[in-house]
């Protein structure tokens, strides 16, 4: 239980890049995942039990993949271009740190139980935490070397508000699933409460991503519900079940016949999806969007110079010119998970990181946890405009979903639910 609580402690603090060990150079999350490390190799050491599972295997064939691909892309680097030996340490260590946490856990006996206890200790953690960044955010305490706010955007106890969001993006998911598959109402009863201030802290963000991700969230699981409840109902029709089907049978003419006073409250529309966008979708919106696409551009020119083997770990981009006045240093990275990673390890690590999402996919898919196939729509999504593969609960979610359902016991309440 020690374990559990450290792994989900060093997953969960590391957003708070503000919050630093004093007299270390390195954070709380990163200090609780080291220590969860050694503890987890010291009992194995100690002649504790392992099992090579079928994530283990995906993992380590994953990691070593990766590692040789940055390797290659390093070679190819140093004799073409100019490293940024900060951006290359820093992310060769990263990826080491993840690699170690993954596969330990994934090596556990009981990976399942392990893991699920960890996503408690996770919700629970950071409900505490958002309750504290919040009450920094309305003044209603305070705490030396923290500035809680980007501008009007905030970012409590991480560098910059997307990070926080992403964080957000995946708690919402991971509490639902808990909610959904535990038989403790009161457990029920506080994952689905935690999801009131994840949502909040996520909007406070004004992150664009938080805002996509979470109504894509939304949409996947009321569909992926509706899959399950039509599936798992008697052979008797209800009278639910009837208008449902009949609401579903008449959205398209719906929307037919609704178009022509659409189209004519167009310009109402796009006002409002404009003003739950940051700045309402004003010049801040513009201007990032405008920098994704240089960097985008950038990313796949410069990754086709390197004959896509990639140019080793770090930001390989020069400073653009549409960013001028953001005050951001060089180099650059895509922030776009796909393209940062080809510029890295090249097309064969892009190959692999699709290919260990996509296992986690078919797990999740496997196990008919539904939320659990929202938290990786979730991390695909927010993965298109940032750099997340460095994020431990990124891994932590991909972990997860690879361990779901290994073992039929630990579906503690089925999710086909026979509808009276």
């Amino acid at each position: 239980m020690i374990r559990d609580a450290l792994l989900a402690a060093g997953v969960v603090l590391s957003f708070a890049s503000q919050v630093s060990v004093p007299g270390l150079p390195f954070g709380y999350g990163e200090l609780f995942l080291v220590l969860w490390i050694v503890l987890s190799v010291g009992r194995i050491l100690a002649g504790g039990p392992i099992e090579a599972t079928p994530a283990f295997l995906k993992l380590a064939k994953f990691w070593l993949l990766l590692s040789l691909t940055l390797a290659i892309g390093t070679a190819v680097g140093y004799s073409t271009t100019v490293l940024y030996l900060t951006g290359l340490s820093h992310d060769a260590m990263a990826y080491a740190l993840l690699a170690s946490v993954t596969c330990l856990a994934a090596l556990e006996p009981d990976a399942e139980s392990h893991l699920r206890r960890s996503a408690w200790c996770v919700i629970a953690i950071a409900f505490g935490a958002f309750m504290v960044q919040l009450g920094l955010a309305w003044g209603w305490i305070h705490q030396s070397g923290i500035d809680p706010w980007y501008w009007d955007r905030l970012r409590g106890w991480s560098e910059n508000p997307n990070q926080l969001a992403l964080y957000c993006a995946v708690f919402g998911p991971l509490a639902l699933h808990l909610a959904v598959t535990t038989n403790n109402r009161w457990a029920q009863f506080f994952a689905l409460s935690s999801l009131i201030p994840i949502f909040y802290v996520g909007r406070l963000t004004k992150s664009d991503t938080y805002l996509y991700t979470t109504i894509l969230s939304c949409l996947v699981f009321l569909g992926l519900r509706l899959r399950v409840w039509f599936a798992s109902a008697s052979d008797r029709a209800s009278l639910s079940r009837q208008i449902a089907l009949l609401l579903i049978v008449g959205a398209v003419p719906l929307a037919i016949a609704v178009a022509p006073f659409a189209a004519a409250e167009e310009s109402s529309v796009a006002q409002f999806a404009k003003s739950l966008t940051k700045d309402g979708g004003g010049e801040a919106t513009e201007e990032t969007f405008d920098l994704r696409v240089f960097l985008w551009g950038e990313a796949v020119e410069k990754g086709l110079e390197s004959w896509s083997l990639g140019l080793g770990p770090g930001p390989h981009l020069e400073r653009p010119p549409v960013a001028d006045r953001q005050f951001l240093e060089r180099p650059f990275e895509a922030h776009n998970t796909i393209l940062d990673l080809y510029l890295q390890g090249g097309l064969v690590a892009v190959l692999a990181l699709i290919w260990i999402v996509a296992s986690a996919a078919m797990s999740a898919w496997r196990s008919r946890f539904d939320a659990l196939s929202v938290l990786l729509a979730s991390v695909v999504v927010f993965s298109m405009p940032h750099l997340i593969i460095r994020h431990p609960i990124v891994w932590f979610a991909l972990t997860f979903c690879l361990v779901a359902g290994m073992r039929p016991e630990v579906r503690l309440r089925p999710q086909h639910v026979r509808v009276a």
